[in-house]
């Protein structure tokens, strides 16, 4: 493999915990922590991915499906932690001081090889971001718990080899389930989450032809399915492999490579 391939794979994806891998052949970071710390170390072990490898966790946001495992994970593995100061005050256990690294918008952070980049989103969160992870020309997107896809999504979404994007309901599925209606209005309001509508319409429009994955992400367990989403991406892949980032289980591990061009001579 090259030296800017990046391997990634998502360990749990819903709200019920979410958890994202990103790391080349010698250094890997973790995106959110919201599975138990015994929960990550079995899944890692099963696709077989090694917990040295990690160097640091990335939170997005202080809701419990990002943050539930972190404390642990983090005290176990002595693992820094980049989190802003507003999602620190947000979550309702104490990290480790020493482990704290302050997280700012569009802050770049090099971990070893890796370039871990972040910017806010909409979400109503205390200071939500998504993050742009590169390993040389090589780039992965996490975006996940997005209210409404917004000029920096789509700007960030456009330079990724692979990404992790949102699609957490199906509008039919969502205005016929049994929530209150405070609720829909939650998921649905631009500061709660992405639909299967609007991820596609991101996809169509703004998809780089080098895109060689997208990973659906964070979907709901009432208001969609996972069939419904992968047909629907999959109309529009024009190469792109689509998988569903399961909310019981973890992907497999995907090798991201920026595609090495060919010249005629």
């Amino acid at each position: 493999m090259a030296c800017n391939t990046l391997f990634i794979a998502s360990l749990n994806s819903g709200s019920n915990g979410n958890c994202y891998y990103v790391g080349n052949e010698t250094e890997a970071v973790l995106i959110d922590a919201g599975i138990s710390c015994r929960e990550t170390e079995k899944r890692m072990l099963r696709l077989g991915l090694s917990m040295d490898k990690v160097k640091a966790i990335f939170i997005s946001h202080e809701h419990t499906d990002h943050i539930k495992g972190l404390a642990v994970l983090s005290a176990k593995f002595n693992l820094p932690v980049y989190i802003t100061p507003g999602t620190l005050r947000g979550c309702r256990f104490n990290l480790r001081a020493d482990l704290v690294r302050t997280l700012l918008s569009h802050q770049s952070v090099q971990v070893g090889d890796l370039h871990i980049s972040s910017f806010l989103k909409l979400h109503d969160a205390a200071e939500p971001h998504s993050f742009l992870v590169s390993c040389g020309a090589t780039k992965v997107g996490v975006f996940t718990d997005l209210g409404a896809v917004c000029e920096e999504l789509t700007s960030h979404f456009q330079q990724c080899h692979a990404a992790f994007l949102e699609t957490n309901y199906d509008d039919d599925l969502l205005s016929k389930s049994a929530y209150p209606y405070f609720l829909k209005k939650r998921i649905s309001g631009g500061m709660g989450h992405l639909s299967n509508k609007q991820a596609l319409d991101l996809f169509i429009a703004h998809k780089p032809a080098f895109m060689s994955y997208l990973l659906l992400s964070h979907l709901s367990k009432d208001n969609n399915c996972p069939e419904l989403a992968r047909n629907l991406f999959r109309e529009h892949a024009n190469g792109t492999e689509i998988v569903v980032a399961s909310r019981y289980e973890e992907t497999a591990v995907y090798a991201i490579s920026e595609p090495v061009a060919v010249h005629s001579f």
